[in-house]
């Protein structure tokens, strides 16, 4: 395998400078914080994350403003007492994109919000309780217990609330692969997920690097050399 050092000594080279990847690298996430988001914006943030999949990014948050009202503040329980008319008046309401489906995951997902938050005294304290170390266990959860928020959607859910996520890009999982670790080209099974996880544990250990620095060093190491402002566009910040 290749080091963490090498693969970071690449990147800033990549980009200018130590001084420079520096400045591309975001503020460390506290997991701990995640606890005091109110339950509306977890699954605004759900919301959120599931109607930009696959749509452009740029798009969804113009209209973003248009879709909290017609969430009504994505309030969970609120929203668990609309008839089925309001669901279904939804799919011809303007002031959102009109995807039947992804309007039915904001349904699910306030049934999934409100059950998790009763059980641990808020979704957020639930995150926030969370093993850092198994990411792969909550994106495991979040998929199999969300509407769709499996794959990369559950990844930038957790990057979005602020949860020290890594998030396995086409870059990210190539840097891997050029470093030596035996996964697919883009993986996805739970043999390569854990494997990327274990990697990242260790040289978490190695470093004290945020997940979300290491996800960052290593996508910036190879592919396409993106300038500083398309990474931050990319990345919401």
């Amino acid at each position: 395998m290749k080091t963490i050092a090498q693969i970071r000594e690449r990147a800033a080279e990549r980009k200018g400078g130590e001084a420079a990847l520096a400045t591309l690298l975001p503020s460390v996430p506290e997991n701990a914080a995640v606890a005091a988001i109110p339950d509306d914006r977890v699954l605004s943030t759900m919301a959120n994350r599931v109607f930009c999949a696959g749509f452009v990014w740029r798009v969804i948050e113009q209209k973003w403003p248009g879709f909290e009202e017609a969430f009504l503040g994505f309030n969970p329980k609120q929203l668990l007492f609309q008839p089925d008319e309001f669901w279904h008046d939804l799919a011809g309401d303007a002031r959102i994109v009109r995807n039947p489906q992804k309007i039915k995951s904001v349904r699910d997902n306030a049934a999934f919000v409100d059950r998790i938050s009763r059980e641990h005294g808020g979704f957020g304290r639930f995150l926030a309780d969370w093993p850092a170390d198994d990411q792969v266990g909550l994106m495991a959860f979040l998929a199999k217990n969300g509407s769709r928020l499996g794959g990369n959607t559950g990844q930038y859910l957790l990057r979005w609330l602020g949860w020290d996520c890594f998030i396995v890009s086409r870059d990210m999982a190539a840097a891997l692969r050029d470093a030596g670790l035996d996964i697919a080209e883009s993986p996805s099974s739970k043999k390569d997920l854990h494997a990327i996880q274990a990697q990242l544990n260790a040289w978490r250990t190695e470093t004290g690097l945020a997940y979300v620095h290491l996800s960052r060093i290593l996508a910036m190491s190879i592919g396409e050399n993106h300038s500083p402002e398309a990474l931050r566009e990319y990345m919401g910040e």
